[in-house]
């Protein structure tokens, strides 16, 4: 009681705060900007970067180029050999581990100015869904995070692990005693045994927060179901009321997860990222994610269709326009600077400013010149799904360009746990589907330069196992939806269709 209602006097009492980011965003930005600025002339990267020249954005501009994260590995190998005052100044507090497409393990530098923000951010989104739908039943039980192991190792002098487990050292004292898996639980490093141990922690406890990843919660549903017989999730914990995400698209999931929990409960979305806490939703019913504005961080957007010519557009906050794919860049008080986040969004509106997440800018299929995103072949299956009552648990789609029955064409492989009537009849409608959101695409089909989609069924678990053997079952990982290669392709046929075929 005492926490519910000190949750509702809390989020009274950021109101002012909450209107001013819809009204005042490039005020805010305009802000950090500057503060970012003075904080960069305090350290190496400014120095070599004429940080005491920069006076306003175009300067920036001129001086910072945009990086990946190998662009930044020389200067995070230098903080590990203990140097100080390179990025940021001082040393970072943590090193946050992340798995990189490109740069395999990544280190993000976490500083002291920059991890109240992923915290506070948290608090937030809870805070907003409570001013918004008056809904605080989600407090008055116990809240289950399905994570990453929370242990640290040291690397340079400094603590380092997945971003789950630094911010388990932080979680407001108040929450501490409500929340679970256990320390001991979570640090449990066999995704399978933990997931059994998670069940056994969790199934007499009255849960109504959940959170973490679909598909990884998904599975600690069936698990949780097939070791108590019970038929529903909601008849093991009753209470369970706002399910919390991010990082994924949810849509994809939703009818499956709505079955196996047995009613519709409520779902809070985010985007938190190791580089900096986003964005969340703000709005019920969704409209889209709202941008974080006072985060610590001056974001900047490229056109994704842009953003590999020799010199792309470049914009802050102020120059976005609704309904152009941009990549997000940032800069932070982490000491990240023009970093390349690799994630693709969309604005739907610029006051406020709200998005949606449309993939990763090495997540797209583009063999043939059609580059379908993350977003478009999603929102494709999922209209497929509901047309044909299918219920799809994962998928993910490359092209075939040696096709051995005909033209190219775009090979989608799709675990169902409810399959439709007739394959060949979904097949069509995930193709008409696409050729609706990508006109790209639907040029090549119909100048007979593509096939129509060939969609492969796949057996129960073949993702699961596909994960499992690149070892990254379970935690934050996520399944590749789009591919512009055979790598994940080729995996399923040589170890799974044709194994089941022979």
């Amino acid at each position: 009681m005492i926490v519910t209602l000190g949750a509702k006097l809390l989020a009274k009492q950021n109101k002012p705060r909450f209107d001013r980011w819809g009204k005042d965003a490039t005020v805010f930005q305009q802000r950090i900007f500057k503060q970012l600025i003075v904080g960069g002339r305090q350290c190496s990267f400014g120095h070599e970067h004429a940080f005491d020249r920069i006076t306003g954005y175009d300067d920036f501009k001129k001086h910072v180029p945009v990086r990946d994260y190998e662009g930044f590995r020389p200067y995070i190998d230098r903080i590990m050999s203990g140097e100080k005052n390179v990025l940021w100044p001082g040393k970072p507090l943590y090193f946050s581990k992340t798995s990189g497409t490109t740069s395999g393990v990544k280190h993000i530098p976490i500083t002291g100015d920059s991890m109240p923000y992923h915290i506070r951010s948290a608090r937030h989104a809870l805070l907003m869904y409570l001013l918004k739908t008056g809904r605080a039943d989600f407090l008055r039980g116990r809240m289950i995070f399905i994570s990453g192991s929370p242990e640290l190792d040291i690397r340079g002098g400094i603590p380092t692990g997945r971003l789950s487990g630094i911010s388990h050292r932080h979680v407001p004292f108040y929450l501490r005693y409500r929340r679970l898996p256990s320390y001991r639980v979570n640090c449990i490093p066999d995704w399978e045994e933990k997931l059994d141990a998670i069940v056994e922690e969790t199934r007499h406890r009255n849960l109504t927060l959940i959170s973490g990843i679909p598909p990884w919660v998904e599975m600690y549903f069936e698990r949780l179901l097939s070791v108590t017989g019970k038929s529903t999730v909601s008849d093991i914990f009753p209470g369970f009321s706002l399910f919390v995400y991010g990082g994924v698209n949810f849509q994809p999931y939703e009818e499956k997860f709505y079955k196996l929990i047995g009613k519709n409960v409520s779902t809070l979305e985010t985007f938190p990222a190791s580089e900096g806490f986003i964005g969340f939703q703000d709005e019920w019913p969704s409209q889209g994610l709202l941008l974080l504005p006072d985060n610590g961080i001056f974001y900047e957007f490229i056109p994704a269709d842009a953003f590999y010519d020799e010199d792309p557009p470049r914009f802050s906050l102020e120059g976005v326009e609704p309904g152009v794919n941009y990549v997000v860049i940032l800069n932070t008080n982490a000491g990240l600077w023009g970093y390349n986040l690799g994630d693709t969004i969309r604005f739907l509106s610029t006051r406020p400013y709200r998005f949606e997440s449309t993939g990763r800018l090495s997540q797209y299929t583009s063999a043939f010149g059609e580059h379908i995103i993350v977003q478009e072949a999603e929102d494709a299956l999922t209209e497929a799904a509901r047309e044909s009552g299918s219920v799809i648990t994962e998928f993910t789609l490359a092209p075939l360009v040696n096709n051995p029955d005909g033209l190219p064409c775009h090979q989608w492989f799709v675990e169902f746990s409810k399959e439709p009537g007739d394959m060949r009849q979904f097949a069509m409608m995930v193709d008409k589907a696409l050729q609706k959101r990508n006109p790209y695409y639907r040029d090549l089909v119909t100048g007979h330069i593509l096939q129509p989609a060939l969609v492969e069924k796949v057996p129960p678990g073949t993702f699961k196992k596909y994960m499992k053997a690149m070892g990254k079952l379970g935690g934050q990982n996520k399944v590749p939806h789009l591919s512009n290669d055979r790598k994940i392709a080729d995996w399923i046929t040589g170890n799974i269709l044709k194994r089941s075929s022979g």
